[in-house]
């Protein structure tokens, strides 16, 4: 009888276990997949303030009764301000494009020639104006890849400058005495756009998920072109292009929300 009674408890014990483990079950986690960024996408706005390193390449005109050319002896042009906006589309990760408005802020000129004047035979002159310039260009960039909150890229773009050239100012003196000068007389300066051609290299760094900052380098290579009138038996004048370099720091602001990480993610398996 207790043999009996030891068997039946124990079955009792064993069937209790198997329907309490029938009932629990460990929570299983859901198997994910990797992460999968989505591509980043859109329009934006930018702006950018920079210094311009500029260097014309050359300047002459006509003088005297042949009208031969002649270059100046020296020409010199200072270095100056930009400031510009723009707007453009985020094609995709690794290509963008936009359309930038840039001014150059008055960059001062000075040149020199050496010759016959009225007072001499040996004359210096001293030449003077300034340059003020709109650009207005088409760019496309490629973002190399994305290091952490940095990404940096390489771009070129095409367009065309409104070049601004104010009054040349011309005074001629005796080169032994500088004080033996000619009454000064201006020349009217010319204005026109002429193309333009520009490369550039930076890096954007992100501040929100919608706003960039982007620093860099931009070349340009605008194109010469008239530089001032004819007055007192000389000019006109002409300029033979100017290399501006730029370095730059600015904001750009994407539309459209923050793009999201998306995590696909299995149905739950229960075994």
């Amino acid at each position: 009888m207790k043999t009996i009674l030891i068997g039946v408890v124990a079955a009792m014990l064993g069937s209790t276990a198997t329907f309490a483990a029938d009932l629990y079950e460990p929570p299983i986690e859901p198997v994910a997949e990797p992460v999968q960024i989505v591509e980043a996408s859109g329009w934006y706005l930018r702006g950018d303030v920079g210094y311009a390193f500029t260097n014309l390449r050359g300047a002459h005109f006509y003088q005297g009764p042949g009208r031969f050319v002649r270059d100046f002896d020296d020409a010199d042009l200072d270095d100056t301000w930009t400031v510009g906006v723009g707007v453009g589309y985020q094609i995709n990760n690794y290509l963008r494009t936009d359309v930038t408005l840039d001014y150059l802020g008055n960059a001062d000129f000075e040149g020199s020639t050496t010759g016959s004047c009225g007072v001499a035979v040996a004359c210096t002159s001293r030449d003077v104006s300034a340059i003020a310039a709109w650009s207005l260009m088409a760019n496309a960039y490629v973002d190399i890849g994305t290091y952490g909150s940095f990404t940096p890229y390489v771009g070129a773009g095409i367009g065309g400058t409104q070049v601004r050239w104010d009054k040349l100012r011309n005074t001629s003196c005796e080169t032994g005495n500088p004080a033996n000068c000619d009454p000064s007389f201006e020349h009217e300066g010319r204005s026109k756009w002429r193309f333009t051609y520009g490369l550039m290299a930076g890096t954007a760094i992100d501040l929100t998920c919608n706003l960039k900052a982007d620093v860099g380098y931009r070349f340009r290579h605008v194109l010469g072109g008239d530089m001032f009138g004819y007055n007192a038996n000389s000019g006109p004048g002409s300029d033979e292009g100017i290399y501006v370099h730029e370095a730059r720091a600015g904001l750009r602001y994407s539309f459209g929300g923050c793009p999201e990480a998306y995590v696909p993610v299995e149905p739950a398996v229960y075994k």
